[in-house]
């Protein structure tokens, strides 16, 4: 093996690379940290994609498709209030031919710009997320949603991020960080989520809401909390574990039993059962962490306005663990919202339920945090 480029700065991982079409040499290559850096080995690539980049001030630049020549280029320009308009260049004359823009009816005017932030973990670790900001209002005292990914073994990245830009229309202050175990940052940074559900890797949630806190962002009587699959985990222990931190929390499919979760890996996944078993927990070697760290074992600790949505048929939140929370909850008398759409897995795909599920969520929200 031998090793063409690694980050020059040695921070995150390869992004990814591209070839050209012509001779299969190597043109650019690039890294995602706050935002994308790139390098080209092509000076001639390197110097035509400079060029789209001052045309395209302020965006960043995605070559896509091109004829095998190279000559004709397919490129998308995009940023945080700009979802994407694609142009088609001519890389020998620099002519560029407009193609179509990305929900060209989206007023990007009205779009709020997200910004990249870090902070302090409890333990001391730099923690990487993304803060969108409401147009028109001071960013002090102002409702916040944290919004922690799925996964949990993936990223946000800087863009047009149509959640963050839902909420910040409302008058919310967005979070979405990057928690330890979010791929990109390295292998040490993944590794250190290694039997961190519901422990470190729910402190950094925390620690980023803690922290708006202490900017005077965020009023720390005016938290919420929305999440999906691993998301929607880190919601319910983040009103399980940390009950007084959030008014409001709303858990998208997500796990609530890690028990459950790890006896519920599906065969395509089997392969990587042991080292789930390495990044989650051994059902019985780690039994009592794994006892200690589901939150449907501790709903009496919940009294933070709670709307759980799930699919029945989802294979992999289940059913029945979202079934458990809600009645327990119920039966202490505690505010639960539960939508429940028979015809949806594992997230909903069908317009119909996600016109309904954001209708109810931003009704919520509206409610509890007051925006």
């Amino acid at each position: 093996t031998e090793i063409v480029e690694s980050d020059p700065l040695g921070k995150v991982d390869l992004g990814g690379a591209l070839f050209s079409e012509a001779t299969d040499e190597l043109q650019e290559t690039w890294y995602i940290a706050a935002r994308a850096r790139i390098y080209f080995p092509d000076k001639k690539f390197g110097a035509d994609n400079h060029w789209l980049e001052q045309h395209f001030a302020g965006y960043e630049i995605n070559v896509g498709s091109r004829t095998r020549d190279d000559r004709f280029w397919l490129v998308t320009a995009h940023s945080d209030t700009e979802p994407g308009q694609t142009v088609l260049f001519d890389s020998k004359t620099h002519k560029i031919t407009p193609q179509f823009r990305i929900w060209e009816k989206l007023p990007r005017e009205q779009l709020a710009q997200m910004k990249s932030v870090t902070y302090k973990s409890s333990d001391g670790l730099e923690i990487p997320a993304y803060l969108t900001l409401p147009r028109g209002v001071a960013a002090k005292n102002l409702p916040t949603l944290i919004v922690p990914h799925g996964g949990p073994w993936g990223r946000d990245f800087w863009g047009y991020n149509s959640i963050a830009q839902f909420f910040a229309n409302r008058g919310y202050a967005v979070l979405m960080p990057n928690f330890r175990g979010s791929t990109g940052y390295g292998r040490k940074f993944w590794e250190a989520s290694f039997g961190e559900w519901g422990l470190k890797m729910q402190d950094d949630v925390t620690d980023g809401a803690q922290w708006l806190v202490a900017q005077g962002i965020a009023d720390p009587k005016r938290i919420g909390i929305y999440g999906g699959s691993y998301g929607g985990y880190a919601t319910l222990a983040g009103v399980t574990f940390t009950p007084d931190l959030y008014a409001a929390a709303v858990d998208y499919v997500g796990v609530a039993n890690l028990f459950t979760f790890m006896k519920t890996i599906p065969p395509y996944w089997k392969p990587l059962l042991p080292k789930f078993q390495d990044m989650v927990g051994h059902p019985e070697k780690d039994a009592e962490r794994l006892r200690a760290t589901s939150p449907v074992m501790h709903v009496d600790r919940i009294r933070t306005p709670l709307f759980i949505a799930q699919g029945a048929r989802d294979p992999r939140g289940n059913k029945d663990e979202s079934d458990q929370v809600v009645e327990a909850l119920r039966k202490r008398g505690i505010e639960v919202q539960y939508m429940v759409k028979d015809n949806e897995g594992h997230g909903f795909r069908n317009e119909e339920n996600q016109f309904d599920f954001y209708a109810a969520m931003e009704k919520f929200f509206a409610e509890h945090l007051h925006p």
